[in-house]
């Protein structure tokens, strides 16, 4: 049985065309999406599988910042991309989530091994389902 730790509210307006404004509940920060141009869409925001692949690597950050503050490391400067690749077959899907992240450390440094297994244990990693495939490549240049 899994104990729920935390929760967050996350509301969503359609406004039509295809667009979403959704807001987190805590800050009432808002972000909007639209459907993709390659998916009846104008592609004028994020759509909603590229929130997925944003997640994964916001998440991938924050929890390698979180790592490296206790080890009194600053990561200033450290870049994440994640390229969202969708199915060409039905049901559209994502079927890979390769990243590329970039660490102002050098390739030395004490502590990476242990943030490198941070970032792929980060809670987005872990809540991808195993069909999506999400290689994970670091570059250490410090």
């Amino acid at each position: 049985m899994t104990v729920i730790f935390s929760m967050v509210k996350v509301s969503v307006d359609y406004t039509g065309n295809l667009h979403c404004d959704a807001t987190h509940g805590p800050s009432h920060s808002k972000i909007a999406t639209d459907a993709p141009a390659d998916n009846k869409g104008k592609g004028e925001a994020f759509s909603p599988t590229d929130l997925v692949a944003t997640a994964l690597g916001t998440c991938i950050s924050t929890t390698m910042g979180i790592k490296a503050e206790e080890f009194g490391v600053d990561l200033r400067g450290m870049t994440v991309s994640v390229q969202k690749e969708m199915s060409k077959d039905a049901p559209r899907r994502i079927v890979a989530l390769p990243s590329e992240v970039h660490i102002p450390l050098p390739p030395d440094s004490p502590h990476r091994a242990v943030l490198e297994q941070t970032a792929l244990n980060c809670p987005v990693h872990k809540s991808l389902p195993p069909e999506i495939n999400r290689p994970t490549k670091f570059f250490w240049e410090g």
